[in-house]
């Protein structure tokens, strides 16, 4: 059986494939990240509620920047997937913007119009399911990202069975 996927690594799949990053590999940082930055946060408010206490509330230097702070922190907060999404998107060699895929029994073939790489199934270390992409994490910082709508050859439902058979691996979905 062969199956033959067709993706473009636009911002939309490098925003779904930071997003399986962040909520299996990286999921322990990234919770800790969101504490510190929640709680950055929520002090923000509570230097700032003394100005509140006044007749008349004047807006300083200090509560200002403050504030500009906290916002910028919420926006990375939750923002992170499109901003890591949109960082790996600046860093991509140019040529790899597009990909075709072919998975067949003994491991997949990649080609771009830099050239084609070949990859072993064992290589995989989680297989991730999200809205419209399947995601393979190799570490903390790698991962590939399948479009599921320009999926030939099958069905999505067909390629997960697949992929758990050729890997042994579960698939999760995000």
């Amino acid at each position: 059986m062969e199956f033959v996927f067709e993706t473009d690594y636009d911002q939309r799949a490098l925003t779904a494939m930071a997003r399986a990053l962040r909520k299996t590999l990286r999921r322990r940082s990234s919770l800790i990240a969101h504490f510190f930055g929640l709680l950055i946060v929520a002090l923000a408010v509570i230097l700032t509620i003394p100005a509140f206490n006044n007749e008349e509330f004047v807006l300083t230097v200090n509560i200002f920047v403050t504030w500009l702070a906290a916002i910028v922190i919420l926006v990375v907060v939750f923002g992170e997937d499109s901003i890591n999404g949109y960082i790996a998107r600046r860093r991509m060699i140019m040529g790899m913007e597009s990909a075709r895929t072919v998975f067949t029994d003994e491991g997949y073939r990649s080609e771009t119009e830099v050239g084609t790489t070949e990859w072993k199934y064992e290589r995989i270390d989680m297989i991730a399911d999200t809205r419209g992409y399947f995601v393979f994490l190799f570490d903390k910082s790698h991962a590939q990202v399948y479009d599921q709508s320009r999926l030939t050859g099958g069905t999505p439902a067909e390629f997960r069975r697949f992929i758990i058979e050729k890997t042994g691996k579960s698939v999760q979905n995000i």
